[in-house]
């Protein structure tokens, strides 16, 4: 294991003032049993006033408790208080010095993100040089969070990168924490998504499609990411793209996932559009799919577009009549003929 230099640096002192409480002293017995008069009875002990949020904060800022100093953060940060977050980053740079054990230090970078301050959080942790195995996985996934809070996309896909070790396909067992709530739950995404997520705010749209196909695709999450990939692989020839939907139409159906299959067919359908190829195909699929879940507006946005295209203004007495049925189903349900219009 190697331990980087120290960093230069010295912590400000800091002065908590001391109370001073003058007691008076009767000078005499009669002025003393003149006092004892005069108080009021003894009640029951009442309890100390709270220490101002200032007195609080000088106290936190005195220890040397990581944790203490991560739950600050926190509520600072929930509060929006920049002049408190600033002045525990200050001490979070100075509180645990290098060299520590890795433990401390990824403590310290996870408080200082806490605190917004993930460039610190970077610059803490390369005061350390991981070893290879378990420690070099943990460092590198707390290099990501702290990229991934910066909005360095590129380190942050490089940290995750170099956490596969050339198999992407383990990033899928990878879950990453992307939100904590303030009930203690959490957001997570598998690792896998969100390196294609950064690939994707990078401009590198054919990486991203990479990764996402670099697993084994099933069940509505498989289509979802067969259908993204689909989406980024703009370059790719027709027949690939349109194969890539199709599985994904056959991973949505296996998982009883209508409604992705509904929206996988919209896009197959615009693909073959766009490309000038028939695309009467996914239109009948999907009309099958709409009455199968009912889904009017599909059924009649489609038949609207195909009356539309109609030559000579001819129009089928058979689909307009379908038409005028959707749209009667579409009715606002208040509206004149819906089926919540009050009675009369």
């Amino acid at each position: 294991m190697r331990l980087a230099s120290p960093l230069a640096g010295l912590g400000r002192g800091l002065l908590l003032p001391a109370l001073l409480v003058g007691l008076a002293v009767p000078r005499s017995a009669a002025a003393q049993s003149a006092a004892f008069q005069a108080s009021p009875p003894p009640t029951a002990a009442q309890p100390a006033p709270a220490a101002s949020p200032e007195v609080a904060l000088a106290r936190v800022l005195a220890s040397s408790d990581l944790a203490l100093l991560n739950q600050a953060c926190l509520q600072a940060a929930r509060a929006d208080q920049g002049a408190s977050l600033r002045a525990l980053r200050l001490r979070l740079l100075t509180v645990k010095p290098a060299p520590q054990p890795l433990a401390v230090v990824l403590t310290n970078a996870e408080a200082l993100v806490n605190c917004r301050a993930p460039d610190d959080a970077l610059n803490v942790l390369n005061r350390y040089g991981p070893a290879s195995g378990r420690e070099r996985s943990l460092w590198l996934l707390a290099q990501w969070r702290a990229a991934e809070a910066g909005l360095h996309h590129r380190l942050a896909a490089e940290a995750l990168l170099r956490l596969a070790e050339g198999r992407l396909a383990s990033l899928d067992g990878q879950l990453l924490t992307l939100l904590v709530r303030r009930d203690g739950s959490r957001v997570s995404r598998p690792a896998l998504e969100v390196l294609a997520d950064h690939l994707v705010a990078l401009g590198e749209d054919r990486q991203a499609a990479a990764a996402l196909l670099a697993a084994r695709q099933e069940g509505q999450p498989g289509a979802e990411r067969l259908r993204r990939a689909a989406a980024l692989l703009v370059g790719l020839p027709l027949q690939q793209r349109n194969q890539l939907l199709e599985t994904a139409l056959d991973q949505a159906a296996a998982a009883g996932a209508w409604g992705l299959a509904a929206e996988l067919l919209r896009d197959q359908r615009a693909l073959l559009l766009a490309a000038g190829a028939n695309a009467e195909r996914p239109s009948e699929r999907f009309l099958r799919l709409s009455r199968r879940i009912d889904d009017a507006y599909g059924e009649w946005q489609l038949g609207r577009q195909g009356l539309g295209r109609q030559a000579g203004g001819r129009q089928d007495s058979l689909g307009l009549a379908r038409q005028q049925q959707l749209e009667q189903q579409l009715r606002s349900p208040r509206g004149s003929g819906g089926h919540a219009a009050s009675r009369p």
